[in-house]
């Protein structure tokens, strides 16, 4: 490898981020339009939807900054090709984090919405309304954890030590970069250990918070674990979707070999298996239990017409890809493996919507039916969409700050020579 190569953003990503910002914002408030207008229409409260709607927009791309840093980190203590090769992609949306932490901002302002439609009251997250914690003595024992204060409070814990650990796992990369210290490669690779723990345990209590609490009655040991697959599996299909962008473009192309986009597949194939591994588990064990507070949630999830999306899960985020990415060739060819990533990309957000849909009703009105998949999912697509295209346009900003490569890391020619040579 040439020592001066150049590996800086191509100038095409710049036209690519104004168009971003531009489709998300106004995609954005389309969706807050839809929510409105479809949450008033379905009689479970126009404003609280539009929250609704946003939080499953919010945790789908937190989930891609979140799930990059373990990423970042498994690759330090790793290493190989495809982590040195993708490792400025993954750390340009760890540095997204700051932007994620504002987009908290409505959930906080959301958890003080109360909405009455159809004779119930209706919250973003039903523990918020005092009258309905005051009737209900299992919201009453879990008051302690599930109030307004401790909500915000660890939230800004967990992106205060997402920001840390990403923020200097990023310094020392580009330091690496200047110095060519080999003294930094041995730090990243001794703390990226503790930073895949911490991820671990913030994300599974950021899971419980954000997403578990909308329904409060129900619970589940795994969930964590759920949404962390699920995290990661997002953030590796953004990245596989970012790389083969790049690589049909200077100076990547020359950069990018079919090993690498080989090896990225099959770790998709692996976070595919695993993600429905801890899902199929979570229904399972519930299932064959049978327990009220536990069985609720997939009854809701497998009646009034919700069963077909449920097979859609099935069939589109784990069947087909499975099946595809079981093909060597396809993995080797950046054009079909992008595909998968970005079939991946939708369906992760199609079961975000999925898991957060039905928690609308709160236990008001009438059963939750085949009318609310158009009137929920509609409108949380879409909001997901458009802040993904805000939080899009900041990831370009911070890939095109740096070099798309760590220029620094001494295997980096041995990684790019290896994809050549094989």
């Amino acid at each position: 490898m040439d020592a001066h190569a150049n590996y800086n953003t191509p100038p095409v990503v710049a036209r690519y981020r104004g168009r971003a910002l531009v489709v998300g914002f106004a995609l954005l408030v389309a969706g807050a339009l839809l929510a409105f207008a479809l949450g008033s229409y379905a009689g479970y409260g126009g404003v609280v939807h539009i929250f609704r709607s946003y939080l499953a927009a919010f945790v789908f791309c937190t989930g891609i900054a979140v799930g990059s840093l373990a990423w970042v980190a498994l690759g330090h203590m790793t290493g190989g090709a495809w982590a040195i090769t993708s490792r400025r992609l993954f750390e340009a949306a760890t540095r997204t984090l700051p932007l994620c932490a504002l987009f908290f901002v409505p959930v906080v302002v959301g958890l003080f919405v109360h909405e009455q439609a159809n004779g119930h009251t209706f919250s973003l997250y039903e523990w918020t309304d005092k009258a309905r914690v005051a009737g209900d003595s299992a919201l009453q024992q879990k008051s302690v954890y599930l109030n307004i204060p401790f909500f915000v409070a660890r939230g800004v814990v967990y992106f205060a030590v997402w920001f840390f650990f990403a923020n200097l796992l990023s310094r020392w990369s580009r330091e690496q970069d200047k110095t060519g210290d080999p003294r930094l490669r041995r730090k990243m690779q001794d703390i990226s250990g503790l930073v895949i723990l911490v991820v671990g345990l913030t994300a599974t209590f950021a899971a419980f918070d954000w997403g578990m609490s909308l329904e409060p009655h129900w619970y589940s040991t795994i969930y964590g674990l759920i949404v962390l697959a699920g995290w990661g599996l997002s953030a590796l299909a953004f990245i596989i979707t970012v790389a083969t962008f790049l690589s049909y473009h200077e100076p990547m192309d020359h950069a990018y070999q079919p090993l690498h986009f080989h090896d990225w597949g099959k770790l998709l194939l692996t976070m595919v298996m695993l993600y429905a591994y801890f899902a199929f588990s979570q229904f399972l064990i519930i299932w064959a239990g049978n327990l009220p507070e536990e069985i609720s949630f997939y009854l809701s999830r497998l009646r009034g017409g919700w069963q077909v999306v449920g097979l859609m899960v099935i069939l589109f985020h784990f069947a087909l890809p499975f099946a595809l990415l079981l093909s060597r060739s396809l993995k080797r060819q950046p054009r079909s493996l992008r595909r998968v990533a970005v079939l991946m990309l939708f369906m992760r957000a199609f079961d975000l919507v999925f898991f957060f849909a039905p928690s609308v009703h709160q236990g008001g009105g009438a059963e939750f039916g085949a009318r609310d998949i158009v009137t929920s999912f509609v409108p949380m697509l879409v909001m997901t969409a458009g802040l993904g295209g805000i939080w899009l346009w900041y990831y370009f900003g911070q890939l095109a700050a740096r070099p798309l490569l760590p220029l620094g890391a001494p295997d980096l020619e041995k990684a790019i020579t290896a994809g050549e040579h094989h």
